[in-house]
């Protein structure tokens, strides 16, 4: 474990914990859907979705939950067994992972507990609003976005860490 990427799932449990921690604030001090501006362009607004990302399927009957759960432990097992084959110093690809697999388990640990997940992080243009979202769809986000820019430098020649 030393030597493989395992050694980086500490950044997942830094994310599912930062993720725990300002949901549980955003519940205790914000009003649900009440909008609490920051500075132009960004709002703390509580609020809950039983769909995916952005809302998809948030008025389905019930049954998302548990397909949107399945495909979280599913995508973070097999991120798990993909470390397992990383050296620790493929580092950014590691990081990169490890993100996804702290968003996932981070919105997976909602729907476990509450039936849905808390978002709380708005952002907005003019009257352009982004779907409300937390620190683990951040670090999907993130980490997906480290993955593209990583494939795009393999593509160019350089050295690729998508392979073992």
């Amino acid at each position: 474990m030393r030597k493989s990427g395992l050694i980086w799932l500490w950044v997942s449990l830094l994310v599912v914990l930062l993720d725990q921690l300002t949901k549980e604030l955003a519940q205790f001090y914000l009003l649900p859907y009440n909008e609490n501006p920051i500075f132009p362009g960004f709002n703390l607004t509580l609020s809950f979705n039983k769909g995916s990302a952005f809302g998809f399927l948030h008025q389905a009957p019930g049954w998302q939950g548990w397909l949107f759960g399945i495909i979280a432990i599913s995508v973070s097992l097999a991120i798990i067994i993909w470390l397992t084959r990383l050296s620790k110093k493929q580092w950014g690809l590691c990081i990169a992972l490890s993100l996804i697999v702290g968003g996932a388990l981070g919105n997976l640990l909602d729907r476990i507990l509450y039936g849905q997940v808390t978002d709380f992080l708005q952002l907005y243009i003019g009257r352009l609003y982004w779907p409300t979202f937390n620190v683990a769809d951040s670090a999907i986000c993130v980490g997906a976005f480290i993955l593209f820019l990583q494939s795009i430098r393999d593509k160019e020649g350089k050295k690729n860490y998508l392979q073992k």
